[in-house]
């Protein structure tokens, strides 16, 4: 099934790096999941799992099941790895099977600072000049972190330019306050809202300011606590740009979409929202808001209510630099 909704080049390409795989007896680098039957109707989504503290390693692998198994989406998860083919978020120079970028229709992305190669980069710098839509996760604000001088210097930038906002500052307390998901009450009909409620996650809000462009679906509410029943924080801060606010008026916006341009004059479909680490997507509403964004992207109605339950199991590691479980290859990640 999987192969006739593939083109004959695309499997072609996959089969051999399988088979040069399987010959020199090495795990794959990466992990696929066949599309169930399903509205998604085996389109391609690429899911890149790669910061150091939010472990995207295990919710992007838990995305792409749900993805394949509940909605009909092919999904193959991308993971930065070491040398002896172990994920490694720490090795911000790697990227699990670039190849995979050419047949992408849509990109799901959690990385921070990554600095590829570039034969990495001309792979991702050619899906977005077609217009690839792109799912931005967290720290995909701040993707890349390249010298400078170095040839995609320019993707530095990227966040601002593309997603719609950069590496600012946490504006609540890094792992002392929560945040709610508070719709925004101008656009609670966007169809990526279908079925989204009760969002909450135990990672703190980022300072944001989208551009005039991006219509804002969610916003931050700061907790006063990392529990879904602390009460709303109330305190004076000051914001990046001088100005100073209460840390709760106005809330700062964490889920917002844009259309671009691409530099092929496609249309290309953004989205964005600065939760993500794998402790937040134990929240269902927060799973059902990335699902419906992954339809919008593709061009498809998004479902009422998208099943949005785990796929085996989900026991997620909390949030930590160098907190990541060792000795773990992509294939592990497989269905059983």
């Amino acid at each position: 099934m999987v192969a006739l909704m593939m083109s004959p080049r695309a499997l072609m390409g996959l089969l051999g790096l399988f088979t040069s795989f399987v010959a020199r007896g090495e795990a794959l680098p990466w992990v696929g999941y066949p599309p169930a039957s399903g509205p998604g109707g085996g389109r391609h989504v690429v899911l890149i799992a790669g910061d150091e503290e939010y472990r995207s390693e295990e919710s992007l692998p838990m995305l792409g099941r749900i993805l394949s198994q509940r909605h009909g989406f092919r999904c193959t998860v991308l993971f930065s790895v070491s040398p002896d083919g172990f994920i490694d978020p720490n090795a911000s120079a790697s990227l699990s099977h670039p190849e995979a970028l050419d047949t992408a229709d849509v990109i799901v992305m959690q990385i921070r600072f990554r600095r590829w190669s570039d034969a990495a980069m001309e792979k991702f710098d050619a899906a977005m000049r077609r217009g690839v839509p792109i799912v931005a996760l967290r720290t995909s604000t701040h993707p890349y972190q390249f010298p400078q001088g170095h040839r995609f210097e320019a993707f530095n930038r990227f966040g601002k330019r593309v997603i719609g906002e950069e590496w600012v500052s946490h504006w609540g307390k890094h792992k002392k306050e929560a945040t709610r998901g508070v719709i925004e009450a101008a656009h609670a009909d966007d169809p990526l809202l279908r079925g989204v409620r009760d969002v909450f996650g135990d990672t703190d809000v980022y300072e944001a300011a989208p551009p005039a462009d991006a219509r804002i679906l969610l916003r931050g509410q700061v907790l006063a606590g990392l529990k879904p029943d602390d009460p709303p924080a109330d305190y004076r801060k000051r914001r990046a740009d001088g100005g100073e606010q209460a840390v709760n008026d106005p809330m700062m916006p964490i889920a917002w979409t844009r259309e671009l341009k691409s530099e092929e004059g496609k249309n290309q479909r953004i989205f964005c929202t600065t939760m993500g680490s794998a402790t937040d997507f134990l929240s269902e509403g927060l799973r059902r808001l990335v699902i419906n964004a992954v339809y919008w992207c593709a061009g498809s109605e998004v479902p009422g209510r998208a099943d949005v339950g785990f796929v085996g199991s989900y026991s997620p590691s909390p949030y930590a630099y160098n907190g990541y479980r060792r000795g773990v290859k992509p294939t592990d990640h497989r269905l059983e």
